[in-house]
């Protein structure tokens, strides 16, 4: 009999992924809207859980638009990235208090300040530090879950990828973009550890089967730049690289919210329990096998 687990976000980017990947060993329903749940009404979302035999919660839904939220955070709890991020993980853990579950909770990478030099990482231990308001609400979210009186689990990933063609990524947006002989102006000074969806299945289903609780990073083997990713990305393909220009975060995020400088997780922690955490040009490889 498979295990049942409920979860928000599982028809996003990486949610639709895991679930694609877990279906078979794992009983999945999905929390949003379109099943007729809002993570932002209270009563509805813990009625929805009380109803439901999972022992398990999965957070996975956010406000993720970056800009955007920059854009309204003089707004403060009355943004909408605050409204989603944290008082929506605010009705969560409580919907979840009241009925027992588990909840595993994913954060991301652009809680940490980014200051370390590269190609320095951040581990579980070190300390927050958020660059801009979207950050700040996950930031503030985690703290949430933190404080929750059931058993939790955050996991911070960094710059998800996989080979969704209808939910692009960054990695088949360079990849589309090369394609189509169009010129692309990479940032080089930007450093993160760009994680395959794929990986980050096989650390939820660690966590559901052996009900880890903690803290935890996953991110990818690679600690790299959006430039060298560009370039990779070229090179596994077969693509101009001719096209690709460095430019800096000064430079293209402009009128944008601020981006950190290094961004790397260190994932030690989960691959010690026998986690494979693949590199980039790995990840590329299995999606160019995928798309054929």
């Amino acid at each position: 009999m498979k295990q049942n687990i409920i979860g928000t976000g599982l028809s996003g980017l990486v949610g639709s992924r895991i679930v694609e990947l877990l279906s078979s060993e794992f009983e999945l329903e999905d929390i949003s809207r379109k099943t007729g749940t809002d993570i932002l009404d209270k009563s509805s979302l813990t009625q929805r859980l009380q109803n439901s035999h999972a022992e398990i919660i999965v957070h996975m839904a956010a406000y993720t638009n970056v800009d955007e939220a920059e854009k309204d955070k003089d707004l403060g709890e009355e943004s909408t990235a605050w409204k989603f991020n944290v008082q929506g993980t605010k009705n969560v853990v409580e919907a979840a208090e009241s009925t027992g579950k588990h909840l595993v909770y994913i954060s991301t990478d652009m809680v940490f300040p980014g200051t370390k030099p590269s190609p320095e990482r951040y581990s579980e231990e070190d300390a927050t530090g958020p660059v801009g308001w979207y950050a700040t609400t996950k930031a503030e979210a985690e703290k949430v879950v933190e404080k929750a009186t059931i058993p939790w689990t955050i996991v911070r990933i960094g710059y998800p990828y996989h080979m969704n063609t209808e939910k692009k990524g960054y990695v088949l947006i360079f990849k589309s973009l090369l394609e189509e002989g169009r010129k692309i102006a990479a940032v080089a000074d930007h450093f993160f550890t760009p994680t395959f969806i794929d990986d980050v299945a096989d650390v939820f289903r660690l966590i559901f089967k052996e009900r880890l609780t903690g803290m935890y990073h996953a991110g990818g083997k690679d600690s790299m730049s959006p430039y060298e990713i560009a370039v990779k990305v070229a090179d596994v393909f077969g693509l101009d690289k001719n096209l690709i220009s460095k430019t800096t975060r000064e430079e293209y995020f402009l009128g944008k919210a601020p981006r950190a400088f290094n961004l790397s997780l260190s994932s030690g922690k989960i691959e010690s329990l026998g986690v494979k955490l693949r590199g980039f040009q790995e990840g590329l490889l299995e999606i160019k096998n995928q798309l054929t």
